[in-house]
Parts: structure tokens; C-alpha cells; sequence
């Protein structure tokens, strides 16, 4: 559940949020990812009124409202603050008029006022809401920038995730985060990868330890989230086990509703898994820009093939052709 007071707690500085009345009702939860502006439900209009919203009242409301006769300001606000309104907030740090206070401690709502005007301040909670109410999940593995291209490298414990990511950084990538990735759903359409705060630029490796990624690469090779675009499962190789040597057949992975490209990368001696790693990222970005090596090298092989026939069916026809 996400409150008024987890809100405040977080972005009151950045919204510059002062609490005037409705102290006690700073644990309401926001049940809904959107700011309303009460303009027409002020005037009277009275369908469609949207419910468990923050309120935002601008320099037009609060004009409005001082010029209406008392008895209608009173009736006209108990249409637009009810019981269920989550907070409300003045815009211009406008003095509030007596009868929002009133209103506010009456159902134990939050009142605040904020610097910022009406429309920054729909546009600014707006964002953040849909941040905090964006699905999310988190995942074992390590999420590195490579190439551009948001990279989750997964695996059983002690396959060389870490390892694997040091190698990068090594080459120039960025470190997201290691061991643990929380993944959030935004917009609907895209996922982005970041790390716990407590361990951000941290990484644990066998032998050493726990060391700081930006103390001894730079500020350059970390980066607070990325975009989640391939996951990458290391495996032992397993000699019993087909590896695809070609490529055609694309294989997903479904992350919080949404396919994305995954690879099984199998480690054993020998191997580089960090030029393998790389390979992967610059092959995707190749797709991403039309270019499928796999799928052409089978056009090829069809047009080769093709070709011998039509000359074997002619040679077959006329011997002494």
C-alpha cells in the first residue's frame, strides 16, 4: 500500500510540499496513479466525477471559489473533497480558504501547499505515481550496460555472473547492478532494470569480496538503471546437451508480460564469456536494425541449394549439355 505520508516522505522536498491541516490522515493510501484538477466539478458539473484522486486546486479554483457566496463555496467544495480524497494540495502556496481547512480536518484529509504551479504540479506527482505504481519484479543476476544494450546475465550460484560482469567493465561497460535487479514495468510496453540503494555499485566476488565499482573504474562505468533489452542464462556445458549453432530459432523469455530475447550461453574452459557476451549485445542491436545474419545465411543456403537442383534436373535432361 502506498500512502500520502511514503509521498511526502520521498518527494515532499522535490515537490515542496508544506502540510497546513489533516496530520492525522497522513497514512490514506493512494489508491490510484492520478492527480485531478477539480475545474468543471466546481462549477457544478457533477458527472464523472473521479474519486480516490489527489486534488490540486490552481489559481483558477481558488479565484473562483472566493468569488462564489459563502453558502455555495461550502456546498459546491463537499462535491469535490469527500471522504475518499486521498490529499489535497494548493498550488502558488496560495492561502487556502477556510473552508477547504475546514473540509480537510473535517475528514481527516492531508492539506498542503507547494511552490510549484497547478500544471507542474498534475505533470511532476503524475510521474512519480505512475513510477511507484509501475508492476514490478526482482530477478537473481547481474545487469550490465553493453554496448547500450541492458543485458541481464542469470545462472546457478558460482557460474561466473560477476566474474563475467568484471570482464566488462574491464572493457569500458557499466555496472547497473549485481546479484539483485528490480525490474519495473513502465509504460506497459518497456522494462527497466535498477539496484537496491544499499547495494548500488557494489559487486561480490569469490576470493575478494565485496568491492566498489565506481572507486576502482570510475563514476563512468556504473549507472543507476538501464533498460531491460536480452537476458543472458549461463550454464555448465553439458556435452549431452544441443547448442544451436546457427541461430534461426529465437528464443524468449516472458518478464512481468513481456518477451524478451533470451540466450543460454554454455561456460567451460577455454571459453570467453565476456567476448561472447559482447557478441550477443552487438548482435541485437544488429536485429534491431533489420540485420539478421542467421536468417541470411539460410537465404543463401536456399539460393545455393535451389541453384545445384535446376543444374543437376538440367544436366540429367541433356548429359552433353
Amino acid at each position: 500500500m502506498y500512502s500520502v505520508q511514503n509521498l511526502f516522505e520521498q518527494y515532499g522536498k522535490e515537490l515542496d510540499l508544506n502540510l497546513v491541516a489533516g496530520q492525522t490522515g497522513m497514512t490514506r493510501s493512494i489508491k490510484k496513479p492520478e492527480v485531478h484538477r477539480p475545474g468543471l466539478s466546481l462549477a457544478g458539473y457533477k458527472k464523472s466525477l473521479p474519486t480516490n484522486r489527489i486534488l490540486v486546486f490552481g489559481k483558477v479554483e481558488i479565484s473562483y471559489i472566493r468569488e462564489l457566496p459563502k453558502e455555495e463555496r461550502l456546498e459546491r467544495l463537499k462535491w469535490v473533497i469527500t471522504p475518499s480524497t486521498p490529499a489535497v494540495i494548493i498550488a502558488r502556496k496560495y492561502r487556502p480558504p477556510t473552508e477547504i481547512v475546514q473540509l480537510c480536518a473535517k475528514h481527516k484529509i492531508p492539506l498542503f501547499r507547494a511552490s510549484h504551479t497547478a500544471t507542474t504540479l498534475l505533470s511532476k506527482i503524475t510521474f512519480l505515481l505512475m513510477e511507484e505504481f509501475s508492476p514490478s519484479v526482482t530477478m537473481h543476476g547481474t545487469l550490465v550496460e553493453v554496448f547500450g544494450v541492458g543485458v541481464l546475465i542469470q545462472g546457478e550460484s558460482s557460474v561466473g555472473k560477476s566474474e563475467a560482469a568484471l570482464g566488462l567493465l574491464e572493457r569500458g561497460h557499466r555496472l547497473i547492478s549485481d546479484d539483485v535487479v528490480k525490474v519495473k514495468k513502465r509504460e506497459g510496453a518497456y522494462l527497466v532494470g535498477s539496484g537496491p540503494e544499499l547495494t548500488r555499485h557494489l559487486m561480490e566476488i569469490r576470493g575478494i569480496g565485496i568491492i566498489n565499482v565506481a572507486h576502482l573504474y570510475g563514476a563512468v562505468c556504473v549507472r543507476p538503471d538501464k533498460g531491460l533489452d536480452i537476458a543472458i542464462k549461463l550454464e555448465e556445458w553439458d556435452d549431452r546437451h544441443f547448442y544451436d549453432r546457427v541461430g534461426l530459432e529465437e528464443k524468449f523469455c516472458d518478464i512481468l508480460g513481456i518477451s524478451v530475447p533470451f540466450h543460454i550461453l554454455p561456460v567451460k574452459p577455454g571459453r570467453d564469456v565476456v567476448l561472447l557476451i559482447e557478441t550477443i549485445a552487438l548482435n541485437h542491436r544488429l536485429k534491431d536494425m533489420g540485420y539478421h545474419s542467421a536468417k541470411e545465411f539460410n537465404v543463401k543456403l536456399l539460393e545455393a541449394i535451389a541453384h545445384r537442383q535446376k543444374r543437376k534436373k538440367i544436366h540429367e535432361a541433356d548429359p552433353y549439355r
